[in-house]
């Protein structure tokens, strides 16, 4: 017994080494590439370091437009999804219905949509209603196609926090979105951290959906900007791409930094429900 436990665990070592490596070699690439002055697609340490590829982005039309784009756009649709998603989830958590389980499933089936399946008719409306090449339409659009998943985990952690607390406020005369606004979601700070972290990062990679609404180059986001570095017949300037890439990571890693603390922590109920 003692060697078989001995091999299980090899093998779950060996394993779980693999998988670090298959994430670690183009982390690797890209923040190796982003200082070698003659990068290409094979991961090694660079001769001389170098700043140049910094350099050749730091510019309006490369990086700064383009990123102010991206949190323009990824900011104002994830503050939209968290505000609408809460206030759907409130009733689905607190009040009983018949059509709770129905409308949850559909929910639960919105989720597993494709954009890509539906970009044609939306672009479609879109054009009928004017919203086509505006940063708002876009906002409005990608707040959609976060909501069903977000409406999703907002009501599971919603559940974790106990209906007493309400009660306690509606006999002190508080109504139900004030009873929502100041116990609900100040108890349920991970629950918030998680939706948020996780509708930002969805919208800040997602390229196609600002491919197809927005079409004036300034109005594009870094998403979408990336592809330029891609040239014609198969010329791509990888330390330039690695270097933006650096960059285009770090507004996701700021934002995991400052709700780390957040997810790391559970429901701040200590001992209200005593006594």
């Amino acid at each position: 017994m003692p060697r078989k436990r001995a091999s299980r665990r090899l093998a779950a070592d060996v394993s779980l080494l693999a998988v670090a490596a298959a994430f670690a070699l183009p982390l690797a690439w890209v923040l190796l590439s982003a200082v070698d002055p003659h990068a290409g697609l094979r991961v090694r340490v660079p001769d001389g370091l170098t700043l140049d590829n910094f350099d050749a982005i730091l510019t309006p039309e490369i990086t700064y437009t383009p990123l102010l784009n991206s949190l323009v756009l990824c900011g104002g649709a994830t503050a939209l999804t968290v505000v609408c998603a809460a206030l759907a989830a409130y009733p689905l958590s607190r009040f009983r219905s018949r059509l709770n389980r129905p409308f949850l499933l559909t929910i639960l089936f919105a989720t597993s949509l494709p954009i890509t399946a539906i970009m044609v008719p939306v672009y479609a409306l879109f054009v009928r209603v004017n919203l086509i090449d505006t940063l708002q339409g876009t906002v409005f659009f990608f707040t959609a196609s976060q909501l069903p998943f977000a409406i999703w985990l907002m009501k599971n952690f919603m559940d974790g926090v106990p209906r007493e607390l309400e009660e306690a406020a509606w006999t002190d005369g508080a109504s139900a979105l004030q009873s929502l606004a100041r116990i609900v979601l100040p108890l349920m700070g991970p629950g918030l951290a998680v939706v948020t972290v996780f509708s930002f990062v969805m919208m800040w990679g997602n390229f196609f959906v600002p491919f197809m609404l927005l079409l004036s180059p300034d109005r594009m986001p870094a998403s979408v900007s990336v592809n330029d570095f891609f040239g014609n017949r198969g010329m791509v300037a990888y330390g330039q791409l690695a270097a933006f890439s650096v960059i285009y990571s770090t507004p996701v890693i700021l934002l995991y930094v400052l709700v780390a603390r957040r997810l790391g922590g559970g429901f701040a109920l200590g001992g209200a429900v005593k006594g």
